[in-house]
């Protein structure tokens, strides 16, 4: 009889968690042929990758009427409504549908207090897996909600050593439910096609290329890359700036750049279906987050052999690039940081380069779907 394995994970928006939540649940999937993968759809939220979904095996539980459309997603307060709609009009749903099918595992990935309350309130012949991204903001709401429920969670899993160790500090959690779960990032033969795959990457005539890629967001610190790199531009010449991705910042970031009148040095490129053309072709990544799980992008571009440049932002960059022996490291948001790697950068040698990309190429095999699979499947026995 096949394992019932359940995802809860109502994303508002296009980010990474999504990606995250469709490689772990095919990796489930494809690899576990005795397991039967099923991600909840809560409001409406999968229907885009319904049929991708169920070319890879994976079924979708509709859960309720479909109102993802009209929910309001930008910005921090209309989220958090959106948030407490799904709450709310997602308890009974919930319940009923845990009760009826009886999965053996649900993995939860985002607005956890949810199913976290159910599983306080009642009782469930069901694993709950708790997976903890990126660095989440201790409030009082969710530190009540893990201490509440820390001796009912089977497992809680976390993307980054790091993460793992700061959640031992707190002491919130049991350590023995404690566990690295490298996130399922990598289709490795998927993303060596798309790779080769011709895309719509211009070059800029004698300048090397200079990419960073994210949802324009404060967290992704877009306005402190554009000025560091406005200030790199003094010193060093030969390099332009290119942007990927769309978000509520673009109208001020834009303005950034024609303020400093840098339309020819910095480009705002948008959403590109094909990121590879730009990564295979660009000479330096850079990640200026204020925070990360790893970084997605970060992980794809090494895979692509672009040199990584990063912030040691909190909680998974330093711990992939080797505490910044394999590419370099900068202050979180500070001064002059990130112009200080750039020229760094400039000085290294060829060799030195090389050997910094081969290792970290070799490295991103961790964040692989079937390196996923190994550990998440381990943990799914114990």
């Amino acid at each position: 009889m096949k394992k019932k394995i359940f995802y809860w994970s109502p994303c508002l928006d296009r980010v990474g968690t999504v990606i995250s939540t469709i490689n772990s649940a095919i990796s489930l999937s494809k690899y576990g042929k005795d397991n039967d993968v099923r991600i909840i759809n809560v409001c409406g939220e999968w229907d885009q990758h319904r049929k991708m979904l169920k070319d890879n095996s994976v079924n979708i539980i509709d859960l309720n009427f479909k109102y993802f459309k009209i929910l309001p997603k930008k910005g921090f307060i209309r989220s958090r409504f959106s948030y407490i709609v799904i709450y709310l009009l997602s308890f009974f749903p919930l319940f009923f549908l845990l009760k009826k099918e009886k999965p053996d595992k649900i993995v939860l990935h985002l607005i956890t207090s949810l199913p976290l309350t159910l599983l306080n309130l009642f009782k469930f012949n069901t694993d709950f897996i708790l997976r903890i991204s990126g660095y989440p903001k201790l409030n009082i709401i969710r530190k009540f909600f893990w201490r509440l429920s820390s001796k009912k969670i089977n497992i809680v899993t976390c993307p980054t050593l790091d993460l793992k160790k700061d959640l031992e500090n707190l002491d919130l959690f049991d350590r023995r439910i404690l566990h690295y779960l490298p996130d399922a990032i990598l289709k490795i033969g998927n993303l060596k096609k798309k790779i080769n795959l011709p895309g719509d990457f211009n070059t800029i005539k004698n300048k090397k290329v200079i990419l960073s890629v994210g949802r324009l967001t404060r967290q992704k610190n877009f306005s402190y890359l554009i000025n560091e790199f406005s200030e790199f531009l003094k010193i060093n010449d030969d390099f332009v700036l290119f942007i990927l991705g769309e978000g509520e910042d673009k109208k001020k970031l834009r303005q950034l750049i024609e303020n400093k009148r840098l339309k020819e040095k910095i480009f705002l490129l948008g959403f590109k279906k094909n990121i590879y053309s730009f990564m295979k072709n660009s000479e330096v990544f850079v990640l200026s987050s204020l925070w990360e799980e790893v970084g997605f992008a970060m992980i794809e571009a090494a895979m692509c052999n672009s040199y990584i440049i990063s912030s040691d932002c909190p909680n998974g960059p330093k711990e992939f690039l080797n505490n910044g022996e394999n590419g370099i490291l900068f202050k979180n948001n500070s001064k002059d940081g990130l112009l200080k790697s750039l020229i760094d950068y400039s000085s290294l040698s060829k060799e030195k380069i090389f050997a910094d990309k081969v290792i970290l190429k070799k490295k991103t095999s961790k964040y692989s779907m079937f390196k996923h699979y190994l550990k998440l499947n381990k943990l799914l026995k114990l």
